[in-house]
């Protein structure tokens, strides 16, 4: 049996009982709290899976071993700055959001602010934020599938971001909250396992020798010591001084931007107690961190064992270097059968993994439109229940067919390059207000819109000018050059907007609610209320 057709029945597998979750749940979502918050019936290990479900994503698992395969010791960076950021999503944000708010972000941001204008930008740049991900998220399953059926024409890889695309859209639309959990329950036991399993076996090849493994990777990558080394992917020579200001971008939008991720954020509110939103977290900590450890093992390895040219070959962005190391080991261990069955799963726990990622994404962007904009903001708060949730499972459709339409065009960015813009837009816009919103008194209506929309602005006008969309052999549109400036992650700058945004938005209105300042304050510090928030 070829890996094709082995792969194929294993991912057929995994769609047919992740849709028998999805519809089974969609049997027991009658209400509201049932689709945006699953009932707030799980627990804290189980959504603390979901958490790692939601957040290691294709990029971590795809893009992050490519990263690393061919720029080495930068590579590794991206690893650290996902990880790190869940110290401050866990410190600043995790139970301070469970108790303070109903279903969305910007039930927090809209307490004691006027609602309308500060729904619409909230609801705006989490679509935002949203899109920036899901392109990800396509763009690694048109990689994927190209390797694993030999597809490699465009209209292959085209259909098959337009398959995954409906799917998400199922899930979303008919399991709600309770159906994608359980799909990212499922799909984090499966990439754990997946990844364990490989990283034993490459460690295996070398004896259990880390630094044999990492000489070798220094080899076979054709750079030698430089390999391991700062300086490969961010600060070269020609880069200059914007390589290292580059870096720093990166870093800045990784370990803020977790914390600002509207899927991310609507996880907190499926627990029933904030002592379960804690315990979610610290589970998701402990799940992620040994994930990411795992990572630095599959993306050397991948180095090692198949080589950075080869990888490249196959994929000038590096996405395929984990299912190509699962092959080769299976190989060299078990013989081409063993190889065959190796890349079957990777390449099933990759589908897994994008198909629980995407309907994480679809479902807070389509919450976000129908409770945000639809009933608080177009229906003034008269829209009932059942009209919110209708409206929800239309806009899943709507932002998956833009979804699918512009990954189309993005196949040739690194899935982990296109996840660390969507951190950059979240710590540009979402974060400036949430924490402006928790913990500064004076923050009014026109703070939180400025600081949405100014650091949303000038994140998205930084990436448009910028060699991420023309101007390199890498870029969105590579035959165009309208860049202006060498910065591929804009964050050093547009965070430091956004926050600036919301200060003088702040100060210059006069606006101040002093009451529903002291009012949220007791409610995200102790959760007192927080049941009344979620009731009515």
């Amino acid at each position: 049996m070829s890996h094709e057709t082995l792969s194929t029945i294993l991912f057929v597998v995994f769609v047919a009982g992740t849709l028998a979750i999805t519809f089974w749940a969609s049997r027991n979502t009658k209400s509201a709290s049932d689709f945006y918050a699953g009932g707030r019936s799980f627990s804290g290990l189980q959504n603390g899976l979901a958490i790692g479900g939601d957040y290691m994503s294709a990029a971590s698992f795809l893009g992050i071993a490519g990263i690393i395969a061919l720029s080495g010791y930068d590579g590794f960076l991206y690893s650290i700055g996902f990880l790190v950021a869940w110290l401050v999503a866990l410190l600043l944000v995790a139970e301070l959001m469970r108790n303070s708010g109903k279903y969305t972000m910007a039930d927090v941001l809209a307490f004691r602010m006027s609602p309308r204008p500060v729904r619409t930008a909230a609801g705006v740049s989490t679509i935002v934020v949203s899109i920036f991900y899901l392109l990800a998220q396509m763009v690694g399953a048109g990689a994927l599938v190209g390797l694993l059926l030999g597809v490699h024409s465009e209209a292959g890889k085209i259909v098959t971001i337009i398959a995954v695309g409906l799917l998400m859209i199922i899930y979303v639309v008919f399991g709600g909250m309770k159906g994608t959990t359980w799909v990212q329950i499922v799909k984090a036991v499966m990439l754990m396992v997946g990844a364990a399993l490989i990283t034993l076996l490459v460690l295996g090849k070398f004896g259990f020798n880390l630094s044999g493994l990492l000489g070798d990777a220094a080899s076979a990558s054709g750079k030698g010591e430089a390999f391991l080394k700062p300086g490969l992917k961010y600060g070269t020579d020609a880069q200059g001084v914007w390589g290292k200001i580059d870096l720093i971008s990166l870093g800045l939008a990784l370990v803020l931007g977790t914390a600002g991720l509207p899927h991310v954020l609507i996880r907190f509110y499926t627990v029933p107690t904030a002592r379960d939103a804690r315990k979610s977290v610290m589970w998701g900590i402990g799940i992620i961190g040994v994930f990411y450890l795992l990572t630095l093992v599959l993306g050397f390895g991948a180095a090692a064992v198949v080589g950075s040219k080869t990888i490249a070959e196959a994929d000038k962005a590096g996405n395929t270097a984990a299912p190509l190391l699962a092959q080769q080991v299976g190989q060299d261990i078990f013989g081409d059968v063993g190889g065959t069955v190796l890349l079957a799963v990777i390449a099933a726990v990759a589908f897994a993994t994008i198909l629980a990622v995407v309907a994480g994404l679809t479902l807070a962007s389509s919450s976000s439109f129908a409770h945000d904009l639809y009933a608080h903001v177009f229906k003034r708060g008269t829209a009932t229940e059942r009209q919110e949730v209708v409206v929800a499972r239309v806009a899943a459709f709507v932002i998956g067919a833009v979804a699918i339409a512009l990954s189309i065009f993005a196949q040739s960015l690194n899935v982990a390059f296109l996840v660390s813009l969507a951190f950059a837009v979240a710590a540009s816009g979402n974060l400036p207000a949430i924490l402006y919103s928790l913990f500064w008194k004076r923050f009014n209506t026109a703070g939180a819109v400025s600081a949405i929309y100014g650091g949303l602005v000038s994140a998205v006008v930084l990436v448009i000018f910028s060699p991420v969309v023309s101007g390199a052999p890498t870029a969105m549109f590579p035959d165009a050059d309208f860049h202006l400036i060498p910065l591929s992650n804009p964050g050093i700058f547009s965070i430091p907007i956004g926050f600036l945004c919301g200060y003088l938005g702040t100060i210059l209105s006069k606006e101040y609610n002093a009451p529903k300042y002291a009012e949220i304050e007791v409610r995200s510090l102790t959760g007192l209320g927080a049941e009344k928030a979620t009731s009515h």
